[in-house]
């Protein structure tokens, strides 16, 4: 068994639960093979219900383009009246979700912890910011052991919790790699910058092979979320709050 990760407590607020089928919708034979039985919230459950969901993913470490291109990446989903939803790792995570909040946006962390532990230690003040004000889910319930196997479970459970999936930046081990190939399983839209295809390793062309979605800038971004992604006839325009 794995080394039990250290977590930080957290006192979670706006507590709900429910199967996952319930609070995410009917699922059709793939997603439900490969879905959490049941779901613990903290936070804006309606958040769940709003189109398009978009997982906005990538390394721990990320170089200074990487993380200019999340930032970039979130606010354009923001743009869009998409919902930001990350795994509240540090780097890429980090950086969507706080870009979200930042440009009057909305958020969904989602854990490979339970409700009342953070990890990383770090993110712990920012959990509980998005429990008061957004969306925090997690499979895990409390008291449930955290291992590093959790946050493969988690990368599953996030692509299957969005409707799209972009991954901004990551090596050639990267655990987001496992969302991405979870994306392409259940379905879902991956979309994948141009500049990972030149990478020394090769899963990004993969992925291409089995139908990711390659954009060159963020411009070209917007007319991909548009032509692959649902959006909400009640989404909010808040592109003139950006500029």
């Amino acid at each position: 068994m794995s080394r039990r990760l250290k977590t930080v407590p957290v006192i979670p607020v706006n507590e709900f639960q429910g199967s996952a089928q319930r609070l995410l919708g009917l699922f059709n034979e793939v997603e439900r093979r490969y879905a959490p039985e049941f779901l613990f919230g903290a936070g804006r459950r309606e958040l769940l219900e709003r189109l398009p969901l978009v997982s906005v993913v990538g390394t721990r470490s990320p170089s200074r383009e990487g993380a200019d291109l999340a930032a970039e990446v979130a606010r354009t989903v923001v743009t869009h009246g998409g919902v930001v939803v990350s795994g509240l790792a540090r780097g890429i995570d980090t950086i969507a979700h706080r870009t979200a909040m930042e440009c009057g946006g909305n958020t969904i962390a989602v854990l490979g912890t339970p409700l009342d532990r953070a990890y990383p230690s770090e993110n712990a003040a920012l959990q509980r910011k998005l429990m008061e004000n957004n969306l925090v889910i997690t499979q895990y319930p409390h008291g449930h052991a955290v291992h590093r196997s959790n946050f493969v479970l988690r990368n599953r459970t996030m692509a299957l919790v969005s409707h799209g999936t972009i991954i901004v930046e990551a090596g050639e081990k990267s655990g987001t790699q496992h969302q991405g190939w979870e994306a392409i399983r259940l379905g879902r839209i991956l979309f994948i910058p141009k500049h990972l295809l030149s990478a020394t390793f090769d899963w990004p062309n993969k992925m291409r092979e089995y139908g990711a979605i390659v954009f060159s800038d963020c411009d070209e971004l917007v007319e991909l979320l548009d032509e692959f992604l649902p959006s909400s006839p009640h989404s909010e325009d808040i592109s003139g709050v950006l500029h």
